[in-house]
């Protein structure tokens, strides 16, 4: 049976559920490519990484199962690509600047065009053709310059964050510049490993393209570009339906996040108003905090707002629906330039994508709370609990490493919280123990769930974890966490989880407590632990 779009235009079912996956598998392949070919830990061993397949109009009609934080956000990276460069074959084009569709800056973006390897390339008269798709990726490298290794320090500005890298071709017509390669390596620590793992994104890029060159000599350009088009039709033509079965109104929610340089300022709010009517649904965050100007690196990108509400909404969708562009369609984001939530230059925003995101996922569902009741679950533990560090191993040889930590999730109406998870925004793994002390001068001294800091209720929230490590040799640390100060929500009489908190130990001193953000020298003997918020419970306990 045929289905329709509000365009008009009729599509297969059958088919679209055939090309979904096809196309993701692309995707998934790229990641394969990506992982099995970088250096670092945070790639190779966490899965620090998204790739996606984007039409010729730019818009994205399937991913990879890899981050929400990244994928919601990279339309305004290809956007930003396109906008500088009309990209030939063999044509790579790299970025991360925040203010020109970035996010973060250790999150570089590569974009690459596939054309049809049907059409007479060789042919001066024939050419190429135009792009049929772009395969795009995005890796969070260990690091990218600033001051402190991992690039993921508070600073007073995005300058000292790290490097940044407008939309730039890296490659052209198959051929590497060097020039502007060398430019880069030299303003990184740990070059090789750099150089490594942008060659890993290349590696995903090709593998990309082969795939899409492949289904396009078997099942032609014209009806791979319909089947990318319907794909998107059909995710958008769900979300209506969802939409269109909300309860009309407005529904208003707030949540802070922990301004000042060391996270110890004031309280940050973000808030949203969701108000649903007909087919349309609209996130307003224009009454959120302006952006911070004291040096809190919590300020972020308008792309990983747009990514928040993207993730919600794929939430309330029904199970196997493609996750493409369509979600947006029809939906409105309200920001203001200047704000939290929408970061002029020159905020620095390096926790934005990994922190601010949490949260506007907590305001989200808190708000949709309201409106579902019977669906949406407390808060999870709302940061990514952010760690770098680096320095030189006991044989001269730099290094650099980021991790982050789960923690509780919420509970829900039916359910309990899971324990020690990546929730919401990131859907990276722990790192595992052998290689972290296999490749970095690091014993883990502890790894467990922390037990009980999960919210009372009905239902409990999920317990956090604990981690202790102890370096062996001289490093630069860096720490970024966030519910250090406002626990995650319960819901429907639950209760807050535990607060996260983290804990320094010189060799010669007592244990001290970190500041929500915080940047310092350790020496060798040192130890760092982390203790990760646990999510808010559901519902109140039954009364004795």
């Amino acid at each position: 049976m045929a289905h329709g779009g509000p365009d008009g235009r009729t599509f297969d079912p059958l088919k679209v559920e055939v090309f979904h996956h096809l196309f993701a598998a692309a995707a998934e392949e790229m990641g394969v490519s990506l992982q099995r070919s970088a250096f670092s830990v945070n790639i190779k061993e966490r899965l620090d990484f998204s790739c996606a397949i984007f039409t010729s109009d730019g818009v994205m009609a399937a991913q990879a199962a890899h981050l929400p934080v990244h994928l919601g956000a990279t339309p305004l990276s290809v956007k930003a690509a396109l906008e500088r460069y009309s990209l030939g074959p063999g044509d790579v084009v790299f970025l991360n600047d925040p203010f020109e569709g970035g996010t973060h800056l250790p999150d570089i973006t590569s974009v690459e065009a596939v054309f049809d390897p049907t059409l007479p390339g060789a042919d001066p008269e024939g050419g190429p053709g135009e792009p049929l798709f772009y395969c795009v990726s995005r890796a969070h490298h260990a690091d990218v310059g600033g001051a402190f290794p991992g690039s993921m320090a508070p600073a007073r500005d995005i300058h000292g964050e790290g490097l940044r890298l407008p939309p730039i071709r890296l490659v052209r017509g198959g051929e590497l510049d060097e020039d502007l390669l060398s430019v880069f390596l030299a303003n990184v620590r740990v070059p090789e490993e750099r150089r490594a793992d942008l060659f890993a994104q290349l590696a995903a890029s090709r593998a990309g393209v082969r795939r899409l060159e492949a289904m396009v000599a078997e099942h032609g350009a014209d009806e791979l570009r319909d089947r990318a088009n319907d794909l998107v039709a059909w995710t958008a033509s769900l979300v209506r339906d969802r939409v269109s079965g909300l309860k009309p109104g407005t529904w208003r929610f707030e949540d802070v996040l922990e301004g000042g340089a060391d996270g110890r300022g004031d309280l940050l709010p973000i808030r949203v108003a969701i108000e649903a009517e007909g087919e349309r649904i609209r996130f307003d965050f224009t009454e959120s905090a302006p952006q911070a100007l004291d040096g809190s690196p919590v300020n972020t990108t308008r792309a990983v707002t747009v990514s928040a509400v993207f993730y919600a909404l794929r939430l309330l969708l029904p199970e196997g629906t493609p996750t493409n562009a369509g979600v947006l369609e029809g939906v409105e984001v309200l920001t203001t330039p200047g704000t939290i939530v929408d970061a002029a230059y020159p905020a620095p925003v390096a926790a934005g994508n990994v922190e601010t995101s949490q949260r506007l996922v907590d305001v989200i569902l808190g708000g949709l709370a309201q409106m579902l009741p019977e669906l949406i679950p407390a808060a999870s533990a709302g940061t990514m609990n952010n760690l770098s560090f680096g320095g030189a191993s006991p044989n001269g040889e730099a290094f650099t490493h980021y991790e982050t930590h789960g923690g509780g999730a919420g509970a829900g109406p039916n359910r309990q919280g899971a324990h020690a998870v990546q929730t919401h925004m990131t859907n990276t793994r722990n790192t595992p123990i052998e290689a972290l002390e296999t490749e970095m001068p690091v014993r883990v001294l502890l790894q467990t769930v922390r037990r009980d800091s999960g919210g009372e209720g009905a239902r409990r929230g999920g317990d956090g974890i604990q981690r202790r490590l102890r370096f062996l040799t001289d490093v630069r640390l860096a720490w970024m966490g966030e519910r250090q100060r406002r626990a995650p929500y319960g819901l429907v009489g639950g209760q807050r989880g535990a607060l996260g908190a983290a804990f320094v130990k010189l060799p010669t001193a007592d244990e001290q407590t970190l500041d929500p953000k915080a940047a310092l020298d350790l020496a060798a003997g040192s130890e760092f632990e982390v203790r990760s918020p646990g999510g808010g419970g559901h519902g109140e306990l039954p009364s004795l």
